[in-house]
């Protein structure tokens, strides 16, 4: 066994990195690297050949550098499996080399510290410009995950039963997570290895641990790549709903596998809770929180063991304002009705949202469509109900008529639903009574506002408007509302355009009446008109 003592040479003879001449680089090229690989598992003596393949992991031609990825990738996963890479506490290689250690000793040891190289060069071509060479080398760090996942680098000690490559996994998310490049499509590639209920476990224990170290030491100031990056992430990860569902393992525990954290549906549940609370606490880009807000109801409630934690996401939220006001509104609705949140300032905050700017968004047809769905309940205070109708009335003497026909039916609804609003449309007072409106515009809270006290004379007023159709709309009130409702659902989308469009075909579709009864016997043949001129 002369060889081993010669080849366990130091690395630092041979570094990875160290500069070559150009004439070396050629001849390295020329290398055959599947010859190489297949040497270095043939015969020990051939150990110090690992240099060559990880020299050419630093390659600059990407076919090299693709070809060196999956030599490695066979290299190292067979040594893994063979246990010809020393496990435990990893001594240095001086140490190695001095020290009490047999042959076979020296050369795992050797061979880890290679190992640990490879494992920090792919690491560091998760960063490289060219996809297909992160594509390699992500696809790699997973075999060497799932390698070590079978056979641990790692002395287990008693009390930790489980084996798992948690710092690999965490290693990987980290640079996923990178804070200077958009990683989307590297993570969509991830996605596949998500699948696997182990895996999406320390994905989700590892975004949790790396997003509190690098907004921290961010100040909680708004990271927009890294935290995008973090966001397509986490979006990525499709929850079971089900304890049954968790089958697919990539390392399958040989003792007490359904006791591991990683095999129970209520663990992932408070990993997966804890990972969003963790990112959501912190001030995050302004478009983000759209892309949150719109996957909130779908895709991370129904996965929480507390949705109702959500609430201080929601509250900094709608102080963005505009839509993404409206989508924390109806995130806290869904907490309010499906997991029984107290909430008493909801509606404030709706009301406060009733502003002249909510008739010209692009979001107005969802506004009105969710604002109709909150205020659906019979159950409201009518004092409310009477903000909501009066604000509304008010801001409709200056709105579009595209928005006057959602409006003006809103309001009939709301009337409709409460009965005691009725006071707002029969107020008794004279036609030439100059009274001034009790009603306070600029009161924020719908119960200080007095609008139980004044009408809806900005209906009234509507009826000269110079739109057809809303001042038809606007006649409404002069007549007892029918009981049915009307759905202003086919009145949302509407366009300045349409109500044009349609206002012109109205007028080319009407037919003239021209005679009462229709002439049936005037063209029938000679013989009829001949009888008729003779009569004449």
């Amino acid at each position: 066994m002369q060889h081993h003592s010669v080849n366990m040479a130091p690395a630092k003879k041979r570094n990875v990195s160290s500069a070559k001449t150009t004439e070396q680089s050629v001849k390295a090229a020329k290398i055959d690297l599947s010859s190489k690989v297949e040497s270095i598992l043939e015969s020990r003596k051939h150990a110090n050949d690992v240099f060559d393949v990880l020299e050419f992991l630093q390659s600059e031609k990407e076919k090299d550098v693709i070809s060196a990825v999956s030599s490695s990738s066979k290299l190292f996963c067979t040594l893994l499996e063979r246990k010809d890479l020393f496990i435990g506490k990893l001594p240095g290689e001086e140490e190695a080399l001095s020290g009490e250690y047999s042959a076979e000793e020296k050369y795992r040891i050797f061979m880890r510290h290679r190992y640990n190289s490879c494992v920090e060069v792919m690491l560091e071509l998760l960063g490289h410009e060219v996809h297909s060479i992160k594509e390699s080398a992500l696809c790699c760090l997973m075999k060497f995950a799932a390698g070590e996942g079978q056979h641990p680098l790692e002395d287990l000690d008693w009390s930790e039963h489980y084996s798992f490559p948690r710092e690999l996994i965490q290693a990987v998310v980290g640079r996923l997570l990178s804070k200077t490049t958009d990683n989307s499509l590297l993570i969509s590639r991830f996605q596949e290895f998500l699948e696997m209920e182990d895996v999406r476990y320390y994905v989700m224990s590892s975004i949790r641990e790396n997003v509190g170290k690098v907004m921290d030491k961010n100040k909680g100031a708004v990271a927009p790549i890294y935290q995008s990056n973090v966001f397509t992430l986490m979006s990525n990860i499709s929850m079971p709903s089900q304890e049954s569902e968790l089958t697919n393992f990539m390392v399958k525990q040989e003792a007490k596998h359904e006791d591991w954290k990683a095999a129970k549906l209520n663990e992932h549940k408070r990993v997966f809770e804890r990972m969003w609370l963790g990112f959501l606490k912190y001030k995050l880009p302004s478009s983000m929180y759209k892309k949150v807000l719109v996957i909130l109801h779908d895709s991370i409630l129904p996965h929480m063991s507390k949705p109702t934690l959500m609430i201080d996401f929601l509250t900094a939220a709608y102080e963005v304002g505009g839509a993404i006001s409206l989508l924390a509104l109806n995130g806290l609705f869904v907490l309010i009705h499906q997991h029984n949140l107290d909430y008493p300032d909801f509606y404030k905050k709706l009301y406060n949202l009733l502003e002249p700017s909510v008739f010209h968004v692009k979001y107005r047809a969802r506004f009105f469509h969710l604002a109709n769905l909150f205020l659906s309940s019979s159950h409201l205070p009518v004092y409310l109900v009477a903000a909501f109708a009066k604000r509304l009335a008010r801001l409709a003497l200056t709105a579009p008529p595209t928005a006057l026909l959602i409006v003006l039916p809103f309001i009939y609804n709301l009337i409709r639903r409460h009965p005691s609003c009725r006071v707002l449309i029969h107020k008794p007072s004279t036609e030439d009574e100059s009274m001034e409106d009790p009603y306070l515009m600029d009161e924020e809270d719908p119960a200080q506002c007095c609008a139980l006290e004044s009408s809806l004379w900005e209906v009234k007023t509507l009826q000269r408007h110079y739109h057809p159709d809303v001042a038809k709309a606007a006649m409404l009130i002069n007549t007892p509302l029918s009981e049915q409702e009307d759905d202003i659902s086919e009145v949302l989308e509407i366009t300045a355009y349409e109500l044009m469009e349609r206002d012109l075909k109205q007028t080319q579709t009407k037919s003239i009446p021209l005679e009462f009864e229709t002439a049936s016997q005037l063209l029938k043949g000679g013989d009829v008109l001949g009888q008729h001129f003779c009569l004449n």
